[in-house]
């Protein structure tokens, strides 16, 4: 007889405790604990189909001796993608991409399923086959080599993997996989750590590359144990509001490449488009000469983008002013309004100030800082600012324009998208001179003043 045992387990972290209790003592959270039924069987470990092959046998070796061959990464069709995995899928790596209900995580995958060239196996726990077919008669219409499988229970998915043999295996979640080994529901801590597990032995052993869909928690993180995180090679964030087109692709963690890159799609009836050029999406065509609006030349990872910041400043109805947000940090909001009350005497404590970034996403990007300050001083003064200015410096305390990294770079984008003047910090360093764009430098917030009224 199988020997059967309770456990508490951390919904937060995946602590494991004997007995119940009211605090983790791990992450600090209250009320976590949850009880789960571990049952402990003889065989645990999965044997796949090449369990015949000669076995590895590992041995130190001297970090002089090891040889780097070049990377081999199975290209995708979307490009998007490519990018933010740094070139294209490793061969036996464990990709988890998680995201909010209904942003198109599924859409994604099964887009990417359905283009690639290779044999691919879309295990889904959460719909029918039927399901998955009409959706991707919507996406994609032509002859795909991808087999579906609406299967929760992992011993059954090897078991169909051993007969198909894949090339490329994708679930669709690992929140609704069990197995055997665990005596515990779907979802529980102890269930997606074994179920991950396995997958990752079957991923290293045979060398095929596994994607993973993970829910995430009212929190915005991934549910299920932070170890989840740590057990995998990648971890893709999609994030993006329902009520906006657009969606951001971004890598949280990559072993085989930058977290800094960015991939942009947009939500179409025929699925997931990409976005090549972000530029044409962030900032309004409208010929109107606004107040409080300005263009702001950012990064995001090696990419550069123009981005249009929007600024209300409007006197206070009530006693206390309100500070609002949407897509840039409160915190340096204020900050920024403080530095152009103390240093360069513009009234704004009495005043609302409310500030968006435009196509609905975040930019964290301290070069947007000027561009803060242009369009909160044109709605203050109810002054447009000409849409072929644009903006890359950041703001320091004393109120002095300060220099940011790779500026050339800035420049170069905003030359391209035809603006005729860009204002940078007079610190900053460029290669060159002759670039056809105006590149006017400025010292201090006065400076800016200056330039723009």
């Amino acid at each position: 007889m199988a020997k059967t045992k309770t456990t508490y387990f951390c919904q937060n972290c995946g602590a494991q405790y004997a007995r119940w209790q009211g605090q983790c003592n791990a992450c600090k959270e209250w009320n976590t604990l949850a009880e789960e039924v571990v049952e402990k069987k003889p065989e645990k470990t999965w044997k796949p189909y090449t369990s015949n092959s000669p076995k590895r046998i590992s041995k130190p070796q001297r970090i002089n001796d090891i040889k780097i061959g070049k990377e081999i990464r199975i290209p995708t069709s979307n490009q998007e993608f490519n990018r933010v995995l740094g070139g294209g899928i490793v061969p036996g790596s464990i990709t988890l991409l998680g995201g909010e209900p209904g942003v198109g995580k599924s859409t994604l995958l099964l887009q990417l399923s359905l283009s690639f060239k290779q044999k691919v196996l879309y295990v889904s726990g959460e719909e029918s086959q039927q399901q998955i077919k009409m959706r991707a008669e919507r996406i994609n219409k032509q002859e795909s080599n991808c087999f579906i499988l609406s299967e929760t229970k992992t011993q059954l998915i090897f078991s169909q993997i051993e007969t198909l043999e894949p090339e490329i295996l994708i679930i669709d979640s690992i929140q609704t996989l069990h197995t055997d080994y665990v005596e515990s529901s779907p979802g529980s801590v102890s269930q997606v750590r074994e179920c991950t597990a396995e997958l990752i032995k079957y991923a290293k052993e045979t060398n095929v590359p596994v994607i993973l869909i993970g829910h995430i928690n009212k929190e915005g993180s991934i549910a299920g144990p932070k170890v989840l995180e740590h057990m995998v090679d990648t971890v893709l964030q999609f994030e993006g509001d329902k009520n906006y087109a657009y969606r951001i692709l971004r890598a949280h963690k990559n072993r085989f490449g930058s977290t800094h890159e960015l991939g942009i799609y947009e939500m179409q009836a025929g699925g997931l488009v990409e976005v090549s050029n972000p530029s044409d999406i962030l900032i309004s065509k409208t010929e109107t000469h606004l107040s409080g609006t300005a263009i702001a030349a950012t990064l995001e990872g090696m990419r550069p983008m123009m981005i249009e910041i929007q600024a209300l400043v409007s006197s206070a109805v009530y006693g206390t002013p309100q500070r609002s947000a949407t897509g840039y940090n409160l915190k340096r909001l204020n900050m920024i309004l403080a530095v152009l009350e103390k240093r360069a005497g513009f009234r704004l404590g009495a005043k609302d100030v409310f500030l968006n970034i435009t196509g609905g996403i975040s930019i964290d990007d301290p070069a947007i800082d000027l561009a803060v300050v242009a369009a909160i001083l044109s709605s203050n003064e109810d002054v447009s600012i000409s849409k072929d200015i644009c903006f890359a410096a950041e703001v320091g305390l004393a109120g002095e324009i300060r220099p940011v990294t790779r500026v050339e770079q800035r420049v170069i984008e905003a030359e391209k998208l035809g603006f005729a003047s860009i204002l940078i910090a007079k610190q900053s360093k460029l290669p060159k001179t002759d670039y056809k764009i105006n590149i006017l430098r400025v010292a201090k917030i006065e400076d800016v003043v200056d330039v723009l009224f």
